[in-house]
């Protein structure tokens, strides 16, 4: 004959056990029952806690949390499962294995929630899966996180934001403006963050200690879809933006040179074109050619030729404003976007390009030919201001050669 033990024995039976910090609470909050492996876990008699709030357990940040999840068992669900912070009697936090069940009544209400909390520490009897799953997302170089309503850290997870000083569990209960080095609210990425507390996400780039991370922000909600904080994650894109800038100043600069190539000083004259058309702003284009070129690679091979190249390329950019625009345009030729520049300003660059070439105390002596065009005096279009700029630059070349022949002749 089956033995049928009191359900008020089987009770004190479970609730004096010291395995699992077991506790139940009813629907307002206020701790019923109170185990001895909760009196162990957390510190409190069960006098003490027995008829206080649970509150008493929880980091002030965590309290809105809370009231979603008594919310949320009104409604018949909440969540069954979590990691949480904890606070034990001495004040001191502790990380929790929490998983809860809903108490109900004889006609199937729920009247209050059981809570079995187990303590997360280097001892701590996870399961295999639980571990290996921690651990890879520890070692990952991503950050997860989440808030509550008070932009304060729920749990982090991930080692791409962690610096050398902190742990993961040591910034749980941190604002994020602690733990994104950023105070000012109104900026990036703390400004994303009460964008998702209103419920709209985001994706974008910010810059954090001369690294670059790619942040996705979402609005954390509760299973009955209300928002209770914010859930991000950061992933470090540093290495792959230095690989896109490579390949973007490759694609866009002159090997040999180190200036703009030819597409990219047409598209800047495009753009220039259109800003000036707008502002009814002056600029001025110069074409430049580097004379006797062919004649350096006869005497000197083609690597003479190249020193030569890059020696009026330096002096294009010592001579050049920082706000011009210096490019290879082909072969021999040069040009120059000189930014909100007159006629006078263009002849005057130009001449410092001359001079400082033709000082220069390397060998071979070289010069350049140099063709100036001015927005909108010589033309309105990026076509016909290189047309004027290119015919200048030809007839002083006819004329520079006309003048060698005469000195030869006499």
């Amino acid at each position: 004959m089956a033995l049928c033990v009191p359900s008020e024995h089987l009770l004190a039976a479970i609730l004096s056990s010291t395995d699992d910090g077991l506790l139940s609470f009813g629907l307002d909050g206020t701790v019923q029952n109170w185990s001895r492996g909760a009196e162990i876990l957390y510190g409190f008699s069960n006098s003490e806690i027995v008829g206080q709030p649970l509150g008493r357990l929880l980091p002030s940040n965590q309290a809105p949390g809370f009231e979603g999840l008594l919310h949320a068992a009104i409604q018949g669900e909440f969540p069954q499962c979590e990691r949480a912070v904890r606070l034990r009697k001495d004040g001191s936090p502790i990380l929790v294995a929490v998983t809860r069940a809903p108490i109900r009544s004889e006609h199937g209400e729920i009247v209050g929630i059981v809570e079995r909390g187990k303590a997360l520490t280097a001892g701590s009897t996870e399961t295999l899966s639980e571990g290996q799953l921690k651990q890879t997302i520890e070692q990952m170089p991503m950050a997860l996180w989440t808030t509550d309503l008070n932009l304060r850290l729920t749990s982090c997870l991930g080692a791409g934001l962690r610096s050398g000083k902190n742990r993961n569990e040591e910034l749980l209960g941190k604002s994020v403006n602690e733990f994104l080095k950023c105070q000012d609210p109104h900026t990036t990425p703390i400004a994303q963050h009460y964008e998702a507390l209103r419920g709209v996400a985001s994706q974008f780039e910010f810059k954090r200690n001369n690294r670059v991370l790619e942040l996705h922000l979402e609005p954390l909600r509760s299973p009955s879809g209300e928002i209770i904080g914010c859930v991000g994650a950061g992933l470090d894109i540093t290495e792959r933006k230095k690989t896109e800038e490579k390949m973007r100043y490759q694609a866009t600069h002159d090997a040999l040179t180190g200036l703009s190539n030819y597409r990219e000083f047409l598209d800047s004259l495009e753009q220039e074109v259109r800003r000036s058309q707008r502002n009814n702003r002056s600029f001025a284009v110069l074409l430049l050619d580097l004379d006797a070129l062919k004649s350096i690679n006869d005497r000197l091979g083609h690597l003479g030729g190249n020193r030569a190249l890059k020696r009026l390329s330096e002096v294009m950019k010592e001579q050049c404003r920082s706000t011009d625009l210096a490019a290879r345009y082909g072969g021999d030729e040069f040009a120059v976007l000189l930014i909100d520049a007159d006629p006078g300003m263009a002849r005057q660059i130009a001449g410092r390009v001359q001079s400082a070439l033709q000082a220069g105390r390397e060998q071979p002596p070289l010069s350049v030919s140099i063709g100036i065009s001015v927005f909108p005096d010589d033309g309105r279009t990026a076509q016909e201001l290189l047309e004027a700029a290119d015919r200048e630059l030809y007839q002083r070349k006819r004329t520079s050669r006309s003048r060698v022949v005469s000195a030869r002749s006499r």
